[in-house]
């Protein structure tokens, strides 16, 4: 199995992709250089350390944006550069746009008046939102760095994440983000436990199949156990049976398409993001399979 799903996605890669996918892809399953990635990074960073340009490919907005600039920390995660230059620039950002109540919002006003997925709305008040700050602070954290920002960003998830009553699919995968990395150890099992259950009675994860999709997205538009747990150490790990997580890996595998790449579940609101989430989900789906065992570098 390795050298084919490698090989083909190698392939759908070098067909489809950004530069930047290119150089990820080859840092992380090619041997490729770190510095490599982070030249490919920098065209999308804006003066302000922020990240903007359409990195991520549902806002096409030049200016920086704390969900763009949240997906920029998680490569340079990748390449264990988040306290280099780049990580600093964006916690000094972070702290520009933060709001009153500690968090950054989803979308920055900066982005009005740019194509955008429907689903990027600019609130009229500016509130921080728990899916890129949980997701920021998170990797911040796992990474140690000490920031200004961090601080009132740590408490805000905490109210936060101590508040959920109802949720969604992705609030979840940012407080697990969260939750894996932050250090009270305690607190975060016993927050990521309400978690799962929410999950588990909601009918948030896609066990057997026949589950529904979550009103208001995408036929399709599903989480599977790894989704939530994407390596071993997360604790949503617990949340599963290793038969389930097991399934949800089988099905991972087989989404793999005959041209190499894996599905984008959303709605594909514009040609282009298809190619360019393509390969950043590609990236993804390899390293799931990767930490779980089911993949092994040639």
């Amino acid at each position: 199995m390795t050298t084919s799903v490698l090989d083909r996605a190698a392939d759908y890669v070098l067909r489809t992709s950004r530069i930047l996918e290119r150089r990820r892809f080859d840092h992380l399953f090619r041997g490729g250089s770190a510095d490599a990635v982070t030249a490919a990074l920098v065209p999308y960073r804006n003066p302000d350390g922020g990240f903007g340009n359409a990195l991520e490919p549902d806002c096409r907005a030049p200016g920086s944006q704390p969900v763009t600039t949240m997906g920029a920390l998680a490569m340079l995660d990748e390449i264990g550069a988040v306290g280099g230059e780049l990580g600093r620039g964006i916690c000094d950002y972070l702290l520009l746009v933060g709001a009153p109540d500690g968090g950054v919002p989803f979308v920055h006003p900066s982005a009005r008046g740019y194509p955008m997925a429907p689903w990027w709305e600019i609130p009229v008040e500016q509130v921080g939102s728990l899916i890129p700050t949980a997701t920021l602070a998170g990797l911040l954290h796992k990474n140690a760095v000490d920031h200004p920002w961090l601080g009132p960003a740590t408490a805000f998830c905490w109210q936060q994440i101590d508040a959920i009553t109802d949720t969604h699919p992705y609030e979840v995968l940012a407080c697990l983000s969260f939750l894996d990395h932050v250090p009270d150890r305690d607190r975060a099992r016993r927050a990521a436990d309400r978690l799962g259950e929410m999950v588990r009675t909601g009918r948030l994860v896609t066990i057997t199949g026949d589950e529904p999709t979550p009103a208001g997205y995408t036929s399709g538009e599903v989480k599977y156990p790894h989704d939530f747990a994407p390596t071993p150490e997360s604790l949503a790990c617990a949340w599963f049976s290793a038969a389930e997580l097991a399934s949800g890996l089988d099905t991972l595998v087989a989404e793999q398409r005959d041209d190499g790449g894996w599905p984008v579940r959303w709605r594909i609101w514009l040609p282009v993001i298809a190619y360019e989430w393509g390969g950043w989900l590609t990236i993804e789906a390899l390293t799931v399979l990767m930490a779980h065992g089911r993949l092994t570098r040639p």
